[in-house]
């Protein structure tokens, strides 16, 4: 069964979840010029990108290119900066960042500790991310607020950062998002009809059971309040880390 099968249920309010993200992208797009897309290539995000290339907003979405991506999702990629219209910018981390860290405390330091865990994401995901949004005064994500209890109360807009963040879906359901997938006929991961919803790195992601938590496939040798790889996260002074 694919996960359109699966998960392609649309809520009561879904046209106006709809018409609504669609009003808040045109809008991002006309006030807060230069504005990107940040695409981890899961379900989410491709649903905003399709957004962005059929509204022909002029947005830019870019990547993290971790260098540790699963091969699906690495290919998935190609077929976007194939066919979209938006242009599609991809950021990896710094090579001497990578071979210094894994030179040193090994490849699989990530079990080990959540500080260490948490040293890999920044440099493969957090660096990356601070050079694509340099010179952007907005951003967009495929944040919701049904993902996890940390991510509850993620408004529409984020302005208690000094960079506006926009999470159109924040209040769509996972049945909103495989619904307009399967309308629109959205080119998606392949993992996710394997029972990957939330999908990273292919040593920290895993495919969860029914009954587990939307994101228990993430890091799921950690405590659940350590679940975030940083992107995310604020810091004292309100920056994403």
């Amino acid at each position: 069964m694919s996960a359109i099968d699966l998960h392609a249920r649309p809520s009561k309010e879904y046209d106006q979840k709809l018409a609504e993200t669609q009003q808040l992208l045109i809008r991002a797009a006309a006030e807060f010029s230069p504005l990107t897309q940040a695409n981890s290539l899961g379900a989410e995000d491709t649903v905003i990108t399709h957004l962005i290339n059929s509204l022909e907003l002029d947005i830019s979405v870019f990547v993290l290119e971790t260098g540790m991506l699963h091969p699906e999702t690495l290919q998935l990629l190609d077929r976007l900066r194939a066919t979209s219209r938006a242009p599609v910018r991809v950021f990896q981390p710094l090579n001497e960042s990578v071979i210094e860290f894994v030179g040193r405390e090994g490849k699989d330091a990530m079990y080990r500790s959540v500080a260490l865990r948490k040293d890999c994401c920044h440099i493969r995901k957090v660096e990356p991310l601070q050079r694509a949004l340099e010179g952007q005064r907005a951003w967009i994500t495929g944040l919701r607020r049904e993902q996890s209890a940390a991510r509850a109360e993620v408004p529409l807009v984020d302005t208690s950062e000094p960079r506006t963040k926009f999470n159109p879906l924040a209040n769509w359901t996972w049945g909103d998002v495989w619904h307009y997938i399967a309308q629109n006929q959205v080119d998606y991961h392949p993992l996710h009809d394997q029972f990957y919803p939330s999908i990273g790195c292919a040593p920290c992601t895993r495919a969860i059971s029914l009954g587990e938590d939307f994101r228990a496939g993430r890091w799921w040798w950690e405590d659940e309040a350590a679940k975030e790889c940083g992107l995310h996260v604020k810091t004292n002074e309100g920056v994403a880390a």
